[in-house]
């Protein structure tokens, strides 16, 4: 603790100061010491307040071996830390395991239900302006950050019950604030609040973890920290002492930038548009000018300022197509001044203003082929005022991602990405992909749409539609993004749908369950262009060397296939290495690979018995793996679910081939239960039989 709190203190240069600094955090060292859990003194009461409404129950998700295992170890430590209990309680809500791109797991609860009905805790959250008023006056600052902050707090013994969870064989509920109820935020900041007591406001201030101390000059920050962190001791909080920032002059706070007595909205809110390029293109000028248009009420002679942009807006046929759109240029005086002006004005004069929590937030969003973008607004009287922007670049494999896990990843990063700003209110998401409108009301088909989700379920929006020619600024970020793609936390390997393993090949699409020729064959189209986008080498080669590029082929690690089970037909998923063991223990296989050279149709690829093809597919043996195949494609959501013969039999030759495929797609179909008792007879009944 020594060396981290000579660290925390090295920037102040006079050393008598720094010595009284050091004197007063060594004093509430205990604060710091964060090798045993702890509980603070205070209690949280009806933080859970249902009514009388009868229990909510949901049964366990199913989960894999190995993710079994990794609900028991986590379980296992939270009983150690007496942050859980064993439980007789009639409420239950599913756990769901989110992974981490380092392989270990984030232990989430699925408290969707228990939210829907709990009674919303309407504590008032300080307004941001008011903070920064009293801010603005002082030197000098310290942040206090919080470790683990919601389990440091108690959870009222009859709430208790309402935080119940359960695995496959046992029951537990929570004995402290567990994150994800809906009346967390609140009932954080109104205990937080008591403990500072009458400090705030005076030299103290809270927006629910992030916790501020301020001072006009040195000596007095001194006595005003020893306070705070004395009542913080006496409460038994405990802190992260490296994220705490102590005796600062230069600090960042709830996304604005203070240095003496100067607030600035932080950097990060304007980078997106500060550090875009000039347009190269007619295309890009005229998409940035439109991004610009969304403010023009806020702009003065805006019309006359972008004027020498509108000369690049597509008037004609020619104009509008596609190779006059990617035409290089450069752009004139007059017109380059009106970029450099607008965005100026973009990134200053307008978002110079500390939000009004008076006013409804609103985040619009959108995603493209090379990244995300997204502005955070608030609504005033005459229109939308910008109070952050952000744009991020793909990674290659956040390239080859659906549409839909785009563009929800791109809601989930900006909400977090403003954390700040949104927790502890209500606000609205606008997005242009209509497939995500009731992202937070019920369930997602997409398991990695369904994950993020849950990481959300503290703060309180409405999904809403906007049209893709209105939701200029969002578009224009998306397409032109400065921050470089990067792995998140809880990125993993993606998957298109929950066909697990059977998405090593192309792009599965969920259709419509009535479909026209016209759309079938747009579909077609559709599945072809998302063949040749995911991988650069041309499709016409890789069909000529008869080989298949590894580099669009996924192949799931083991913790990552799911098990997808119909009733009481189990669906056992297989892995590219399993299919391939599958062909060497089948003799006809075994000797169709040993005498290669006498079947023409077929080739090897890396031991793998290929049908050649466009593109090329894995020969499936004889057994139950040609069954399951069948199963996934007809039986599961994701895939339709019971679609007719011909268009399972579409998606499967396009992945796979064995002899008489046809066959045993039209006799699965034909006797599928479900389709038998759903299906419409399109067949006129038999008549009735007369006796001879």
């Amino acid at each position: 603790m020594r060396e981290q709190i000579e660290k925390l203190t090295q920037h102040i240069e006079d050393i008598k100061q720094r010595k009284e600094l050091q004197n007063i955090l060594w004093k509430h060292g205990k604060l710091f010491d964060i090798r045993q859990p702890s509980t603070i003194k205070a209690t949280v009461h009806h933080a859970i307040e249902t009514g009388v409404h009868p229990p909510t129950y949901t049964s366990p998700y199913r989960v894999s071996y190995k993710d079994e295992q990794m609900q028991r170890d986590e379980i296992d430590k939270l009983l150690k830390q007496g942050i859980i209990e064993e439980s007789i309680s009639p409420w239950s809500s599913p756990i769901v395991l989110v992974r981490k791109k380092d392989g270990s797991v984030r232990f989430c609860i699925d408290f969707r239900k228990l939210n829907n009905i709990t009674t919303k805790d309407a504590f008032p959250m300080p307004r941001i302006d008011d903070i920064f008023d009293h801010l603005s006056q002082a030197e000098y600052y310290t942040t206090i950050d919080f470790k683990s902050g919601y389990f440091q707090v108690g959870l009222d013994p009859e709430d208790r019950p309402k935080t119940a969870f359960s695995t496959r064989d046992q029951h537990y509920q929570f004995t402290v604030l567990p994150q994800g109820v809906t009346n967390g935020p609140p009932a954080f900041q109104r205990i937080v609040s008591q403990i500072l007591g009458p400090t705030r406001w005076q030299y103290s201030l809270a927006y629910l973890d992030d916790v501020i101390i301020y001072s006009t000059t040195f000596n007095q920050h001194l006595h005003h920290l020893d306070d705070i962190l004395n009542r913080l001791n006496d409460a038994n909080f405990r802190l992260n002492i490296n994220k705490c920032q102590i005796a600062q002059t230069a600090i960042d706070y709830l996304g604005h930038h203070i240095e003496h007595s100067n607030i600035r909205p932080n950097a990060d809110n304007i980078r997106a548009f500060l550090e875009t390029q000039q347009s190269t293109t007619a295309k890009e000028a005229f998409r940035f000018v439109k991004a610009a248009e969304y403010y023009r009420k806020f702009i003065p002679a805006f019309s006359t300022i972008a004027q020498p942009l509108h000369q690049y807006a597509p008037r004609t046929k020619e104009q509008r197509s596609k190779n006059s759109q990617a035409t290089p240029i450069t752009l004139s005086d007059d017109a380059l001044d009106a970029f450099n002006k607008l965005k100026k004005i973009l990134t200053n004069d307008l978002i110079l203003r500390i939000p009004d929590q008076n006013l409804p937030f609103k985040i619009q969003t959108d995603a493209s082929k090379i990244g995300i973008g997204a502005v955070l607004m608030q609504t005033h009287s005459h229109g939308d005022l910008p109070v952050a922007y952000l744009s991020k670049k793909f990674t290659p494999t956040q390239m080859n991602w659906p549409a839909t896990e785009q563009e929800c990843y791109a809601i989930i990063y900006a909400i977090e990405k403003w954390h700040k700003y949104l927790d502890g209110h209500s606000f609205i998401i606008e997005t242009d992909h209509k497939p995500l409108l009731p992202f937070n009301l019920k369930q997602q088909l997409n398991s990695k749409c369904e994950r993020s989700r849950l990481k959300l379920q503290q703060y309180q929006f409405t999904v809403r539609y906007i049209k893709g020619k209105h939701n200029t600024v969002a578009d224009y970020l998306s397409r032109s993004p400065v921050d470089n793609g990067m792995n998140d936390e809880d990125d993993y390997t993606p998957t298109t749908s929950r066909s697990t393993q059977t998405d090593n090949f192309t792009t599965t699409h969920v259709v419509a369950s009535v479909t026209t020729r016209a759309q079938t064959r747009k579909q077609k189209r559709n599945d072809d262009r998302q063949v040749d986008r995911s991988c650069d080498e041309p499709q016409q080669k890789r069909n000529d060397d008869k080989q298949v590029d590894h580099s669009c082929v996924v192949e799931l690690p083991q913790s990552h296939i799911m098990d997808v089970s119909n009733d009481h037909n189990m669906i056992v998923p297989f892995t590219w290495e399993q299919l391939k063991q599958s062909q060497h223990q089948d003799e006809q296989t075994k000797h169709m690979i040993s005498h290669i050279k006498d079947f023409n149709d077929y080739f090897l690829e890396d031991n793998m018995l290929m049908k050649k093809s466009s593109p090329p597919v894995p020969f499936v043996p004889k057994g139950r793996i040609r069954s399951d195949i069948i199963k996934i494609y007809h039986d599961t959501p994701a895939n339709g679910a019971h679609f007719g013969r011909n268009k399972t039999t579409h998606k499967i030759r396009q992945r796979y081939f064995w002899p008489n495929m046809i066959d045993d797609i039209r006799n699965y179909v034909k006797s599928c239960l479900p389709c038998l008792q759903n299906n419409h007879q399109r067949r006129k009944p038999p008549g009735a039989l007369k006796p001879i």
